[in-house]
């Protein structure tokens, strides 16, 4: 995990990116747990990865948001440019535009929020593919993580009915259909709000085309019983995928909260959401 001050954002943008040395540089915080955010000036927006797990976002996005944003029914990031390593940082780094709007919540949770996502999935995955990067390995790939962290959690939550949950994903049948675009983390902790609705999708880390199941963890992070059950019919959703979507929001859930929740309450509660949320189906 990167130190990442004030102080040495200032001077990776001083000496790269001249042009903006004199505008304002502020911390944005709380940030996520992938990328240190400040706000440059009144335009802009500087990320910089705090792990290794999150140092491809920055040409990721800068090559892939461009194309793709014209045509999706929400708001993305528009990156500017992507940074060098330096003075000892040693990842790339992104500027995009500053975007306007309010952290989404749980009190966004409705059949019309719902439907809107529904919307902007069903937009995402009508794109073409050439070209698109493969994104993530799979529910296969997560086994032993995630039930080590069954393990883990197993003081905090049913692990019979985790094992379980978790069993019935593995053993749903694969996507067998053309690869579709995928955001690859969409949560409610990468949506953003204006008066009250969705207004933007952020944080594009994961973004991918595959398999569309690991967007269904909007469902379990966002939505309760109702909204769930219209945005599952929105996108008509059938049972092996749903099935997917399900291991997705449980290993998400379950991974984050044994790395955080001891330590942030924020991520405690909604990972707790999150992972009981996917056990009420």
């Amino acid at each position: 995990m990167q130190n990442i001050s004030t102080d040495l954002v200032r001077r990776l943008v001083d000496t790269q990116f001249p042009e903006w040395a004199g505008l304002p540089l502020s911390l944005v915080d709380p940030a996520g747990s992938d990328h240190v955010i400040h706000r440059l000036g009144p335009e802009l927006s500087v990320r910089l990865p705090r792990h290794e797990g999150a140092i491809g976002q920055a040409a990721k996005e800068f090559e892939w948001l461009p194309k793709l944003a014209p045509h999706l029914p929400l708001a993305v990031p528009v990156p500017v440019a992507v940074g060098e390593p330096g003075f000892g940082y040693p990842w790339h780094w992104a500027v995009a535009r500053w975007m306007d709007g309010e952290p989404a919540t749980t009190a966004l949770d409705s059949v019309a929020t719902a439907e809107t996502l529904a919307g902007f999935l069903h937009a995402l995955q009508a794109l073409p593919v050439d070209g698109a990067p493969t994104g993530n390995d799979g529910l296969a790939g997560r086994d032993p993580s995630t039930r080590a962290a069954i393990t883990q959690a197993a003081d905090a939550f049913d692990a019979v009915a985790m094992t379980r949950l978790w069993d019935e994903a593995l053993a749903a049948p694969g996507w067998e259909r053309p690869p579709v675009w995928f955001h690859g983390d969409f949560h409610t902790g990468n949506l953003l709000t204006t008066a009250g609705r969705v207004s933007a999708v952020i944080d594009f880390g994961g973004l991918g085309a595959g398999d569309p199941a690991v967007d269904l963890m909007m469902a379990f992070t966002l939505m309760s019983a109702r909204s769930r059950a219209a945005f599952r019919e929105a996108l008509g959703v059938d049972d092996p995928t749903w099935a997917r979507g399900r291991g997705w929001a449980l290993s998400a859930g379950l991974i984050a909260y044994t790395a955080y929740a001891a330590t942030d309450p924020h991520i405690a509660a909604v990972t707790t959401r999150q992972i009981t949320q996917a056990l009420d189906r």
